[in-house]
């Protein structure tokens, strides 16, 4: 709330200013219509609760305004994100027609259970710029290594907060912010942020800072701090390289996360009274609950031609799931392994992975691309269970953008992927998504 006042408030300043102090923010602005036709498929291969499969089409439009800046030392802008869902289709394959489902996936549920008709939103940012520092406040849309919004629906996930990059120094970034809420990509509500396996417990204090190095083309050095006020603080460290080889070229991503328990779930007392985290200690352990995850990848991908394969691995130690923004309504985090079902991060996990993807443009079909990913997990700490349960996950990704004629720009992708796992909470899932996209330039 506190964000979109100070939006409201840039947007009065901008307007106040003389038309030739504006001039900037006029002329530099650009604004498109992006279109997502989007249709969603789950069925479920284990567990007897409702529902057993999931199907739900729906059509998106994205409004995205940017502005320019106001011309003098401190430019002034504003940025707005509206965002309408309109349900083409919502099932009826478990029970009456867009009942007896989960949200979270296409669209919010009304009071009787059943997925609305269509729903909207509206984001606003203001933001400032001095010299080569900017800020933001209100509507954001973060791609950090300790925050990343989820676009895997027909409608985005958006936060709320503030955001400061600065570039003043030559390869170098310096980031920090606070975020309040967050708006989740099937709803119209700005709740308060919580963690995985948590919903009952919100904290509106998530702090972070970080810096980007880049020496030279090939190589960028990165850490970030982050903080969700009485659950977690966290350290991460990351490193990649391209390494231009005599035929092809090699590149590393290593990634660190060292996560650790805040405040409340800091204390046996805090966290008897919610403030836990998904874990793998037993409910009579004493310090169940509470964040303890080191989760630590490595991924080397070779490419030649068209080719690309990708090999990692990626471990978790420690107690606890990795902690990250979650609302249990669609979330992402910035790990190597992470899939289009499963976050293959909790308790002890253990995972070797392998993606390969095809650009046919080396074929002769420019727009036409596929990626194939396999993960297979192991030794996953799960309370309850025994120590070293199992799982995997395959996908298929095919993506193909129309190149020239009446319909240049019209993008089409189809995602497959298939879960499968011996967690008790996790279910067996086929999962189909088919995608249609445009985007439409108005200024």
């Amino acid at each position: 709330m506190r964000a979109s006042i100070l939006a409201m408030a840039t947007m009065a300043g901008v307007v106040a200013l003389p038309c030739a102090s504006a001039a900037g923010f006029f002329d530099d602005s650009k604004a498109t219509l992006g279109l997502r036709n989007f249709y969603f498929n789950q069925d479920y291969k284990s567990g007897a609760q409702a529902p057993s499969k999931q199907e739900e089409w729906g059509q998106g439009f994205m409004l995205n305004f940017r502005s320019g800046y106001t011309q003098g030392p401190v430019g002034f802008g504003l940025d707005a994100l509206g965002m309408l869902g309109v349900k083409l289709d919502s099932g009826g394959r478990t029970d009456k027609a867009g009942r007896s489902r989960n949200p979270g996936q296409l669209f919010p549920l009304d009071h009787d259970n059943s997925a609305v008709d269509h729903y909207s939103s509206l984001g606003l940012t203001g933001k400032l710029r001095i010299s080569k520092t900017e800020a933001h406040i209100g509507t954001l849309q973060p791609r950090l290594p300790v925050v990343v919004f989820n676009d895997g629906r027909m409608l985005p996930q958006t936060y709320s907060g503030g955001q400061i990059t600065s570039r003043e120094f030559d390869n170098l970034t310096l980031i920090g912010g606070t975020l309040e809420r967050a708006k989740g990509r099937s709803s119209t509500d700005r709740q308060a942020l919580s963690v995985p396996g948590n919903t009952t417990r919100r904290s509106n204090k998530f702090h972070f800072a970080g810096v980007d190095y880049r020496v030279g083309k090939d190589l960028l050095l990165q850490y970030y701090y982050a903080t969700l006020e009485d659950f977690y603080e966290q350290h991460f460290l990351g490193l990649t390289h391209t390494l231009a080889l005599p035929v092809g070229s090699l590149s590393t991503d290593l990634r660190y996360f060292h996560s650790e328990a805040d405040g409340e779930n800091a204390s046996r007392a805090g966290r008897a009274n919610g403030w836990t985290i998904g874990d793998a200690r037993l409910s009579s352990d004493p310090e169940k609950g509470e964040v303890d995850s080191r989760l630590w990848s490595l991924q080397s991908t070779y490419k030649l031609g068209g080719h690309s394969l990708a090999l990692l691995y990626q471990q978790n130690e420690g107690d606890s799931d990795l902690p990250y923004l979650n609302q249990s309504d669609g979330a992402t985090s910035y790990t190597a392994a992470t899939r289009q079902i499963g976050g293959f991060s909790r308790a002890g996990e253990r995972v070797l992975g392998t993606i390969y993807t095809y650009d046919f443009a080396a074929l002769g079909i420019p727009g036409l691309s596929a990626r194939l990913t396999y993960n297979k997990a192991w030794h996953i700490d799960v309370a309850g269970q025994s120590r070293g349960e199992r799982e995997w996950e395959r996908d298929f990704r095919l993506d193909y953008v129309i190149q020239s004629g009446p319909l240049a720009g019209v993008g089409f992708a189809w995602a497959n992927a298939a879960l499968r796992s011996h967690v008790s909470s996790q279910r067996d899932i086929n999962e189909n998504r088919l995608i249609v996209l445009y985007s439409i330039p108005l200024l």
